[in-house]
Formats: structure tokens, C-alpha cells, sequence
């Protein structure tokens, strides 16, 4: 093959020396490999939105005439690696942040939300080689969250590949962020998180931040409400004592978010079984059932093991949520 390009080179250019030639054929072949890489980066990521088109679609039942829940796992992203928390605190490895994004593609979840629990609370820039390698992974419409505080940040993480970006302290700090990012790029990418810690010897719910070790004084059902009318395009209502106990959801702080609030709420902390997110689904029909543990580990020992629902169970899952809106109908 090397033989026969410099001999079509010489042909072409009777001049040209073996050196000119090789050299020639070197830039002929790392042009190729790049193109071949450009390529298949680009097929991988229309892959990865067409599946992602087609996850948002199955969320019409074809059964129900109507839109589904979401199953959402949350992965928390420290120190480089994905760990999992109980009460925001007690740090325990669980694996490779890109690894768990290709065992969810095989189960095919609903959606991945990915949170990198340093970034804010450190100050630190949201890691953009990660989130680049992640959305190019991913074959799941894709939350990120971690670091972001300003629209150029918000603007750059969608041209990587994702599809929302949330913000939890930066709303608080900075209120104009949520209505400027809307603007730029719209208020379905737009997530606004609130994690909630309940305080004093009433058990007061309180939003706190950087990682519960900042407390607000904000009521979250007011918070709530504020940023809808910013501009947010999601809720996501995170319980601080909840997390990773796999005890169950906090039901009445739900209740409250969901009175103060007509946006597509997601819930996380405390679902520590299947029949956590039928209760939760069967009390408020269509929500994002987010969760971290029950998807990362198994058994009463909690082994470290990636699941997530199988077809059936998620189909019993939303039959729960068809009766919770016939009742709805009824009443």
C-alpha cells in the first residue's frame, strides 16, 4: 500500500522524493483517523440524542393515553469518582462515574441526573472533560449540576450534549441567574434543586446549601414558588435527612413543594425499594421518583451493584400511577 501511494505521488509529481512521499501519506492517514474520529463522535452523539428522543417519547403510554413518571437514578460525583452519601455526609465509593453511565444505557433509564458534590462547595470550575466524556456516553436525556454560576457556564455545558443544567446555591446567591438562563437557554434545561433539612426541636424544613452546611433561613415551599416565577423549568426537592437512609420518601414535604408549585417536580432521598416509588408515584401521579442508593446497591449489607427497574416492573410502576389519575378524574 505504502509502495503504491509514492509511486502514484511520483507519477503525479516526478519530482517529489521518498521522503516527500512518506511524508504525504502521513498526513493523508492522520487526516483519515481524525475524520474517522470526528465521525464516529458525531454518530455516537446523534445516537445518544435519538435515544434520548425516544426515551422522552416512551413516556407516553401507549396504555394509558398519557404521560409517564420518570425513574431517575442521581449519581454524586467526589473527588473524581461516584460516591454515595447518608445525610449528605459519610462518603462510600461505589465506582467510575463513566462505567455507570454505560451499565444505566443498557437498562435504559428514563433519565441520569449527575451532581458533582465538590464543585460548589469548594468553589471549584464545573469539570468540562468530564461532562463531555459523560454526555457522550450517555444515552439518556442528562442532568448535570455542580460548580455552575453563571450563563456562560450554563450555555456551555448544553453545547457539550446536555440536555438541563441544575443550580441549587447559585440560585439563592444569585436569584437573576434562573431568569437569565431561562432566557438563554430555556427553561426546560433550566433545574433548580432544593435540598431541605429539617431544624430545631419542631423539625422546621429549611433550604440549606453547599452540601448542608450552609442554612438559608428559606422556607422551600416559598423558595419554591420564587423560582417558578424566575423562570425555572424544574423542581427537584432533596431531603437532607432522608438521604441514603432507604427509608422511605418524605411525604409531607413533597406535599408542600407540590401545593406551592404547577412545575414537573423530581423527588430525592429516602426510596429504599420498588414499593417507595409506587407509593410515591400512586400519591402524585405524574413526578420524577429520583434516587441514588436503591440503584447503586443490594441487599441489607448494600453490596455495590448497579440496578435498576426491569420492563415489567417499571409498567407495574406506571399502572399505579393510571389509578392514581383515574381517582384524581373521579373526584
Amino acid at each position: 500500500m505504502v509502495l503504491a501511494f509514492t509511486s502514484s505521488i511520483r507519477i503525479i509529481f516526478p519530482q517529489a522524493s521518498r521522503l516527500t512521499c512518506l511524508l504525504s501519506l502521513t498526513m493523508v492517514t492522520s487526516f483519515a483517523v481524525l475524520y474517522a474520529g470526528i465521525t464516529y463522535m458525531a454518530f455516537n452523539f446523534i445516537l445518544r440524542k435519538v435515544m434520548a428522543g425516544a426515551s422522552s417519547c416512551s413516556k407516553i403510554s401507549l396504555d394509558f393515553d398519557m404521560l409517564r413518571s420518570r425513574i431517575i437514578p442521581c449519581l454524586l460525583v467526589h473527588k473524581g469518582g461516584l460516591y454515595k452519601t447518608v445525610g449528605f455526609g459519610q462518603h462510600k465509593y461505589v465506582g467510575d462515574p463513566l462505567n455507570a453511565v454505560r451499565i444505566f444505557n443498557e437498562k435504559e433509564v428514563d433519565e441520569l441526573m449527575i451532581i458533582d458534590i465538590d464543585a460548589s462547595r469548594f468553589g471549584y470550575e464545573p469539570d468540562y472533560r468530564l461532562i463531555a466524556n459523560l454526555a457522550t456516553e450517555c444515552r439518556m436525556p442528562l442532568c448535570y449540576g455542580g460548580g455552575v454560576r453563571t450563563v456562560e457556564q450554563f450555555d456551555r455545558i448544553i453545547g457539550l450534549g446536555v440536555e438541563k443544567v441544575s443550580i441549587s446555591s447559585a440560585a439563592i446567591d444569585t436569584p437573576d441567574l434562573v431568569k437569565r438562563a431561562a432566557l438563554r437557554v430555556g427553561s426546560q434545561s433550566v433545574v433548580a434543586v432544593i435540598d431541605v433539612k429539617r431544624i430545631g426541636l419542631f423539625r422546621k424544613p429549611e433550604v440549606v446549601t453547599l452540601n448542608a452546611t450552609k442554612r438559608t433561613g428559606l422556607d422551600p415551599a416559598l423558595w419554591a414558588s420564587k423560582l417558578q416565577e424566575l423562570g425555572a423549568g424544574e423542581i427537584v426537592i432533596n431531603s437532607v435527612d432522608r438521604d441514603g437512609e432507604m427509608k422511605g420518601y418524605d411525604t409531607d414535604l413533597i406535599e408542600q413543594i407540590r401545593n406551592a408549585t404547577s412545575l414537573p417536580l423530581t423527588v430525592l432521598g429516602g426510596a429504599g425499594s420498588l414499593n417507595d416509588l409506587r407509593s410515591l408515584i400512586e400519591s402524585y401521579g405524574i413526578i420524577g421518583a429520583g434516587a441514588g442508593s436503591l440503584f447503586v446497591f443490594k441487599g441489607k449489607y448494600k453490596a455495590v451493584l448497579i440496578n435498576y427497574p426491569t420492563h415489567s416492573e417499571k409498567d407495574a410502576l406506571y399502572k399505579s400511577q393510571s389509578n392514581s389519575n383515574v381517582n384524581e378524574i373521579g373526584q
